[in-house]
């Protein structure tokens, strides 16, 4: 246990962030959270639940032990709860991300891939803190070494969401997940891994045995699900975005080695040809698609397949490409965006919602708004149906790996006690999730206060 190896050094980055643990910058918690052991009781609310249903009146909310006690009718007797009076606001649960980039979404790919690996996570640290201020209680990490800040949130070390870890982005050799320069190719059998692996963001692997080895290695780490580059992508350097990579057996490869864990694999692509490869593989989760014809996603339906879209629209969200060949990508995949909405409303495919937001320190304060675009396609209550309830069954998908068992996004008896009390009124629309700092009043995970300016 004491062998100092590098993949144990990086690996171990949360005894590193606990000499920093102090150091706070203003916009953050500025003190511990608050959770005395007593229980709480939310009352004078107006209740959202997370299924998507018409907001109820006249209940409270009991707290216990970090879960969901009983929802009750008023007016209850307190006992020796702390009374927490929402002053009518509206109660929901924490948001959920069903594809955000922990480690890798506020911090520049020149310096992810350049500066020291502690820098990197502590970055990451501080991301974190935000995102949950954000009122996001939970997300599913869809690649990059976030390990340690797991460990290190799930210990109080430092504030933020919960993690559904996936470890690194498997990718072919050319793939969407392989990051190096072009002088390091060809690749010998003795040649050091490139600085993208050996910080855990990536782990090439080409054949079926190395795609097993690769998988087997992220689920010993802890992956509580596998993330493969199954097709190319808008910002890659080298594949198309018309690729398609992987072949369908080493696909099943890493698809059965997740399913004798009990879990299951995800894949980046966006072809119709990629997308139905993957679902003959056995893969459960579709990132991306935006480029997906009627046959694959009438395919995605017919086989319970979840589709994990993000509303990239080519706006003032977008990331910025110097060439014209990058900006052609980004248009198709926003013109495809438009049809993908449609076209999942139509063949009823389960459709989760992330940002996706990646090498982007600049765009990580807009995950609200981007939650809040989607209302150009859905009514406003089931678009907060699928940030709550509806992301909460793809992160259950996990199964025994599911590093917090029992409910999420739901306000039920028994849930995980993770709330948002806010200002504003999501059955006529959720632009107040664009600005938290004013609008969430009080922030809760697990029972315990993070924020409360009620």
């Amino acid at each position: 246990m004491a062998d100092l190896s590098r993949r144990q050094f990086l690996g171990g980055t949360a005894a590193v962030m606990a000499l920093f643990a102090g150091l706070r910058s203003p916009e953050v918690i500025a003190a511990q959270p608050r959770g005395n052991g007593r229980p709480l009781l939310l009352t004078n609310l107006r209740l959202f639940d997370g299924s998507g249903t018409p907001l109820r009146d006249g209940v409270s909310i009991s707290v216990e032990a970090g879960r969901i006690q009983a929802i009750l009718s008023e007016p209850p007797g307190a006992g020796e709860a702390e009374i927490i009076d929402c002053g009518g606001r509206v109660l929901m649960p924490g948001l959920i991300d069903a594809h955000w980039h922990t480690t890798l979404a506020a911090i520049t790919q020149v310096a992810a891939m350049s500066a020291d690996p502690g820098y990197v996570h502590l970055v990451a640290a501080r991301e974190a803190e935000r995102t949950l201020l954000r009122g996001f209680t939970s997300v599913r990490d869809v690649g990059g070494p976030s390990f340690a800040l797991k460990r290190a949130i799930d210990e109080g070390i430092v504030h933020g969401p919960r993690i559904f870890p996936a470890g690194a982005m498997i990718s072919q050799t050319s793939g969407h997940g392989d990051f190096r320069m072009r002088h390091e190719v060809p690749r010998g059998t003795t040649t050091p891994l490139s600085a993208a692996e050996q910080m855990g963001v990536t782990a090439i692997a080409d054949g079926e045995a190395e795609v097993l080895r690769r998988t087997r290695e992220q689920l010993m780490l802890g992956a509580s699900q596998i993330k493969l580059m199954a097709g190319g992508g808008v910002a890659s350097s080298y594949d198309p975005l018309d690729s398609t990579q992987f072949s369908e057996r080493e696909l099943r490869t890493a698809v059965e080695a997740a399913d004798d864990w009990g879990t299951y694999v995800m894949v980046h692509v966006y072809t119709p040809r990629g997308i139905q490869r993957a679902i003959s593989a056995g893969v459960k989760s579709i990132e991306h698609g935006q480029l997906a014809d009627e046959d694959s996603v009438r395919m995605m339906a017919d086989e319970w397949i979840w589709w994990s879209l993000q509303p990239f629209l080519q706006d003032e969200d977008a990331n910025v490409y110097p060439d014209a060949a990058r900006r052609e990508s980004q248009r198709q995949v926003a013109e495809g965006t438009l049809r993908a909405y449609e076209m999942a409303q139509r063949f009823g495919v389960k459709t989760a919602w992330g940002t996706d937001i990646l090498f982007s320190p600049q765009n990580t304060p807009s995950q609200g708004r981007q939650l809040a675009k989607l209302t150009r396609f859905y009514d406003p209550l089931e678009v907060l149906a699928m940030a709550t309830g509806r992301n909460a069954e793809l992160l259950a998908l996990a199964g025994p790996r599911n590093p917090y068992p029992g409910p999420l996004g739901r306000i039920v008896p028994g849930a995980l006690a993770d709330l948002l009390v806010v200002d504003g009124d999501p059955a006529t629309g959720i632009d107040f999730l664009a600005d938290p700092e004013q609008n969430l009043r009080l922030i809760m995970k697990g029972g315990r206060i993070y924020k409360d300016t009620l």
